[in-house]
C-alpha cells in the first residue's frame, strides 16, 4: 500500500507553488491498510510512507535555522502522514461502516491539514502577501489543495472500504 500511495502522489491533479498538491487519492491506501490492520502496523505503515514522502518532496524550507528545519520535517511530513494510521483506529468505533470510513478518513486528513495549517503558520508564512496574517496565509493556501483532497479521499476511502470489508469477510 505504501508502493500505491507513494505512485499515486507522483499523479498531480493540481499543483501549488511551495508543493501543495491535489493528487489521485494518493492518501486512500494509507487509510485502507489502517481499516484493516491494528494500530502498531498502521502506525509504522504511515511513518514508512511519511519517510518516503519527505525523501520526495520538493523545495527546501524556507528554514533559518535547526528548529525551524525541525519542525518543517516533522508537521510538513512525519506528523502529518503518520497521523494517517489512526483512521482505522477510529473507524471501528463505529457500528455504521460507512459512516466510521467517512468519519476516520475525515478525522486523520483534517489531522493531516492542521499540520500543515501550523507549518505555514510557522515556517512557510514568509511567501504571505504583504500586510496578510501568517495564519490567513496558511488558511488559504494549506485549504486550498487539503480541502479537495480531504473530499477525495473521503470518497474513495468510504467506497473501497465496503470492498475492503467483503473480501477480508469483516
Amino acid at each position: 500500500m505504501v508502493a500505491v500511495a507513494t505512485v499515486l502522489s507522483m499523479i498531480p491533479l493540481i499543483r501549488l507553488p511551495q508543493e501543495g498538491t491535489v493528487t489521485l487519492a494518493s492518501m486512500a491506501p494509507i487509510i485502507l491498510f489502517s481499516f484493516s490492520a491494528n494500530l502498531k502496523y498502521s502506525l509504522i505503515t504511515s511513518f514508512v510512507y511519511s519517510l518516503i514522502q519527505m525523501m520526495l518532496g520538493g523545495i527546501a524550507p524556507p528554514a533559518e535555522n535547526f528548529l525551524s528545519y525541525m519542525a518543517v520535517i516533522l508537521l510538513d511530513y512525519v506528523i502529518a502522514f503518520t497521523v494517517l494510521g489512526f483512521a482505522g483506529s477510529i473507524k471501528r468505533r463505529f457500528k455504521n461502516k460507512y459512516i466510521g470510513a467517512g468519519v476516520g478518513t475525515v478525522s486523520v486528513t483534517l489531522a493531516r491539514f492542521m499540520c500543515h495549517f501550523m507549518s505555514g503558520i510557522l515556517i512557510w508564512s514568509v511567501y504571505a502577501p504583504e500586510g496578510q496574517s501568517a495564519a490567513i496565509y496558511s488558511l488559504i493556501y494549506n485549504g486550498s489543495y487539503m480541502s479537495i483532497e480531504i473530499v477525495i479521499t473521503t470518497i474513495v476511502s468510504v467506497l473501497l472500504s465496503n470492498q475492503l470489508d467483503k473480501s477480508l469477510n469483516m
